[in-house]
């Protein structure tokens, strides 16, 4: 068992006196640092210790540094408290729920709501916990250098549940443990979106990609169209964290035009296997997957395209893309030089593809504008935190009117999108699957498009607010840089802007009543 450190009572005129680079001490919140040893290591450079030898660098330290630099390092050089003083910075602990005006859905901030029951509650506050402690600590190293997330990862988030949280509820749940002890037959749509606002909330778009984005839309086909046999083996590998799986449809001639799609799967004379041949771009954990649910052509024209699930083999290559994203995410580039599948692999029915492609569009468009939702909270959370710490022309940031206008403007879309979002949760509670996929195809559509406009100028503002932070990799701006780099992805991926415009619009006219007049 480690022994604690015992802490001394110090007098602000005891520090006053270790204020020399042969024994250097500074006062963080009121504890006690001897930085002598860190001194030559500090990335700033000793004279920038110096400048606070013997003083409260309090305000200096939080101008400059996270908090997570101090909650990792901090232990290392505490010596003792200054007597009396106590703490005015409330310290992150796992699975806290943020205080901070607005960075949480209101529902936990003290607000009433129609949508939650206390299982919700607890399952949020059991996924955050496990995402504080077994995922965050590696993460920020892993974005950094472009690293997936290991087998071991996905292995744990497996026992723990979290990748079958992300189906939705369904038959896939039977038997599992769910996080917060949640039962299988209450787990509903909530419960699903508060995992993927958990994911998202790590604020590492590359890394957070890189835990089981592939699998949230790359499962689903398998789920539903594979042959018994196959689905069972599949799922239970993949939900166990065992296997990973990716979705790969677009080409680097076909992308919203998967009509256009080049990739041809041919029986063999005995009509046991398919062969197939083309390429995929841009595929979203193609790089480390074990399992893809690719998109082929069978046959001629639109009634021509297949869906099959191929295993990583003999003839399937992966090389890496460099995207905007971090290398973390895994985005690949496929080539399938006459890999051979075995026929009981087709997913549906040949020649059915685009309805098994079509299947789960409005559930991946929902879970991108639920993972967009979360990821812009934490950057009006980020932003609020850094305009009441940052001191300007000798007082905090939050008291230029300009400020409070940009973090006003910023809050109002992204509450908005926020209830459009769980509106829509609700009906999806209510109604079928092929209901949804009727009634729910024009206003996802439209949420969506309005998501990824709201990003935009969430990105917009908080950049403006950060200033040169805002492009910075590290440090107090890395969220804000990390969204801004990112946040179009999701303006493109499951469906362009422009598309989910017009198809909104077109769903929509669907119910336009014939006899409707000015």
């Amino acid at each position: 068992m480690v022994q604690k450190k015992e802490l001394k009572e110090f007098t602000k005129e005891e520090v006053a006196s270790h204020n020399s680079a042969d024994s250097l001490w500074i006062v963080i919140d009121g504890v006690v640092y001897d930085v002598t040893a860190f001194a030559d290591m500090h990335p700033g450079g000793v004279t920038v210790l110096l400048d606070v030898a013997g003083k409260d660098a309090t305000q200096e330290f939080y101008g400059l540094h996270r908090q997570s630099v101090l909650s990792r390092m901090g232990p290392r050089y505490e010596i003792g408290r200054i007597a009396g003083s106590k703490s005015k910075i409330t310290m992150a602990k796992p699975g806290d729920i943020s205080r901070v005006p607005y960075a949480e859905p209101s529902a936990w901030q003290g607000f009433y709501s129609p949508y939650y029951n206390e299982s919700h509650h607890r399952f949020r506050a059991a996924v955050r916990k496990f995402m504080d402690e077994e995922i965050v600590p590696d993460s920020v190293q892993a974005e950094e250098a472009g690293q997936t997330a290991d087998l071991e990862t996905f292995e744990k988030m497996g026992a723990f549940g979290l990748l079958a949280c992300r189906l939705g509820p369904g038959p896939h749940l039977a038997g599992r443990s769910l996080p917060g002890g949640i039962k299988p037959e209450e787990f509903d749509y909530f419960h699903e979106m508060i995992a993927h606002e958990e994911v998202a909330g790590i604020g590492l778009p590359g890394y957070q990609d890189s835990i089981a984005t592939g699998m949230v839309i790359g499962l689903p086909p398998v789920m539903h169209f594979a042959r018994k046999e196959i689905k069972e083996r599949v799922v239970n590998e993949v939900l166990s964290g065992k296997k990973r799986i990716c979705l790969a449809i677009t080409e680097a001639c076909a992308g919203s035009d998967v009509a256009g799609l080049r990739t041809t799967a041919k029986k063999t004379a005995d009509g046991k296997y398919y062969i197939v041949n083309g390429t995929k771009k841009w595929i979203t954990n193609g790089a480390h997957c074990d399992y893809f649910s690719t998109a082929v052509r069978t046959g001629e024209g639109h009634g021509g395209i297949s869906m099959l699930l191929i295993e990583r083999s003999e003839g399937l290559e992966t090389k890496a893309i460099k995207t905007s994203y971090s290398a973390a995410a895994g985005t690949a580039y496929i080539t399938f030089e006459n890999v051979k599948v075995p026929v009981e692999n087709l997913l549906g029915k040949e020649g059915s593809g685009f309805l098994t492609i079509a299947h789960n569009f409005n559930h991946e468009r929902w879970f991108i504008v639920a993972g967009v939702t979360r990821a812009m909270r934490l950057v009006s959370e980020e932003c609020f935190k850094w305009a009441n710490q940052r001191l300007v022309f000798g007082k905090p940031l939050i008291e230029q009117p300009v400020i409070r206008q940009k973090l006003a403007h910023m809050v109002a879309e992204i509450e908005s999108v926020h209830a459009w979002l769980e509106i829509l949760t609700y009906q999806m509670t209510k109604m079928s699957y092929q209901e949804q996929n009727v009634k729910l195809a024009s206003p996802i559509s439209l949420l969506k498009l309005r998501c990824t406009r709201v990003a935009t100028k969430v990105s917009d503002e908080a950049c403006q607010i950060f200033g040169g932070r805002a492009i910075t990799k590290t440090g107090m701006g890395r969220v804000i840089e990390g969204f801004q780099r990112t946040f179009k992805f999701a303006s493109i991926l499951g469906g362009s802007e422009e598309i989910m415009a017009d198809l909104g619009v077109r769903m929509a006219m669907r119910a336009f009543p014939k006899n409707a007049r000015l």
